[in-house]
């Protein structure tokens, strides 16, 4: 995952912002790009998520019942005809959430090498996307010792923006 990352200088502020994510005050928000046509505009996806080891010790995450619940809020930002760009906005920060959360839905994120599709992935390399698409585009939170809020943002790699721009541009010579 490309982006934003809070790092803490001091150990009181480390503990408030644990403080402030347990309780849901920074807002993080993600970009991602999916296969498929999303459809809605806004959706709640209101899962729990189960932690794991496979067999050879590596650590996994499943949608299960006996999981800790997992709340994402999926934005379509834009689609085309076999791609769909989304924010996600989490409200709980389980681990892999947004990419277990949408492959549970059948939109594994493009890139990803534990969820995603496999053959896709290749396909996908070979037309320039080298990695997971996955960013961390918005946080927003207050500062844990001034109080003062803070909103940052981030825009995507260039290697993300210009595996956008090449789906653009294929969608363009297939339509236009």
């Amino acid at each position: 995952t490309s982006g934003l990352l809070i790092v803490a200088k001091k150990r009181s502020a480390l503990t408030a912002l644990h403080d402030m994510m347990r309780e849901g005050s920074v807002e993080k928000r993600y970009l991602t790009l999916v296969p498929g046509r999303w459809s809605n505009p806004l959706q709640h996806v209101k899962v729990p998520l189960h932690k794991y080891l496979t067999a050879e010790g590596e650590r996994r995450v499943r949608v299960a019942d006996e999981g800790k619940a997992a709340h994402s809020i999926v934005r379509l930002v834009r689609r085309w005809r076999d791609y769909s760009l989304l924010e996600v906005e989490l409200k709980t920060g389980r681990t892999h959430q947004i990419r277990v959360h949408l492959a549970h839905l059948g939109f594994a994120l493009c890139g990803d090498d534990k969820y995603g599709d496999f053959a896709l992935n290749k396909q996908l390399e070979k037309a320039g996307l080298k990695r997971m698409f996955l960013h961390a585009a918005k946080l927003g939170f207050r500062h844990p010792l001034t109080d003062q809020e803070i909103e940052l943002a981030s825009p995507l790699p260039a290697e993300l923006e210009a595996f956008v721009v090449s789906v653009e541009q294929n969608e363009v010579r297939e339509y236009g």
